[in-house]
């Protein structure tokens, strides 16, 4: 059985200050690594605050939770994280996803392609990135993207690459991230009308999920870790059941789903409970859907006595 590894996130901090006793304490506490999301919103740009990040740690790992491919080109992109894996003794994990912020997109004046394109797109830069981090030059003609050359960028340590997390919640997208990425996530499926699916995010839709990923990966299944992060609340307390109340009613509202305190205190995408209730959990999580890395964002002080109890077991 895979050993239990958490990731801590941060996203409301404003000055270098902030931000390095954030990361300092997330080190502290005994974290294994270190999440920054990536939204075109007020928070600092990942790779740069990453960079900060590896320059005030020694162990903990520095990750992203989750690139937007869209966003940047896989050969710029290839660049900046081998620079990060070297500059950080080799630390890095790059967590890239499809990309379904549309409302971003948008924003940003990004044509927003129907999911399955985006998925394409998103395995054309993993392809090319992976040929960048190996040795020698590239020669890539793809639908979306035309590489050639590139000999001379910098390498990362991590060989053959740093492990890449993707995740999702369509199968075309589960397959590939199980055949292709050494972190599997599961996460909620954004339908056409830019909704959550919220049923696939119950225990019996995450386990779907996983039979999924277990047929594509098929021998490498049991060398993958498979990621949650709670995508509806994540909060320490005694009173699990007014807290599940609570999402209970911000779901109804939001996507027009009724699920019952039950569906919500076993999702996989809701954190509610007391330290001893969570450690039950997420043990449950990983004997009967394999989830072993957990992703607790910004309350990872909150979590810190589940991370003592479970992390590395």
């Amino acid at each position: 059985m895979k050993p239990f590894r958490f990731a801590a996130g941060i996203r409301h901090t404003s000055t270098r200050v902030e931000f390095v006793n954030e990361v300092r304490e997330v080190e502290r506490l005994g974290y294994s690594a270190l999440m920054l999301s990536d939204h075109l919103v007020d928070q600092f740009a990942p790779i740069s605050a990453l960079g900060v990040a590896a320059g005030v740690t020694s162990t903990l790992r520095l990750g992203i939770f989750v690139f937007n491919n869209d966003l940047r080109h896989p050969v710029v992109l290839a660049q900046e994280l081998a620079t990060l894996d070297r500059l950080s003794d080799g630390r890095l994990e790059i967590g890239i996803g499809a990309g379904w912020n549309k409302p971003e997109y948008d924003a940003a004046c990004i044509a927003y392609d129907p999911g399955t394109v985006r998925i394409d797109r998103l395995a054309e830069s993993v392809v090319i990135m992976k040929g960048l981090f190996a040795d020698g030059p590239i020669d890539f003609e793809g639908r979306f993207y035309r590489v050639r050359g590139f000999e001379d960028l910098p390498r990362p340590i991590q060989r053959p690459h740093p492990p890449f997390v993707i995740g999702g919640g369509s199968p075309k997208l589960l397959r590939f991230a199980a055949q292709q990425a050494q972190i599997v996530g599961i996460a909620p499926r954004v339908r056409p009308d830019g909704k959550a699916d919220v049923m696939g995010c119950t225990l019996a839709g995450s386990e779907a999920k996983v039979a999924i990923i277990r047929e594509a990966a098929g021998s490498r299944f049991d060398q993958l870790e498979i990621n949650t992060y709670p995508s509806f609340s994540a909060k320490v307390t005694d009173q699990a059941r007014p807290a599940a109340r609570e999402v209970q009613d911000r779901i109804r509202q939001r996507y027009g789903v009724e699920l019952s305190e039950d569906d919500i205190l076993g999702s996989p995408h809701v954190f509610i409970g007391s330290v001893a209730h969570l450690i039950e959990k997420f043990q449950m999580l990983r004997e009967r859907l394999s989830i072993n890395h957990i992703f607790v964002g910004e309350e990872f002080r909150d979590f810190a006595p589940v991370l003592e109890r479970l992390s590395g077991s």
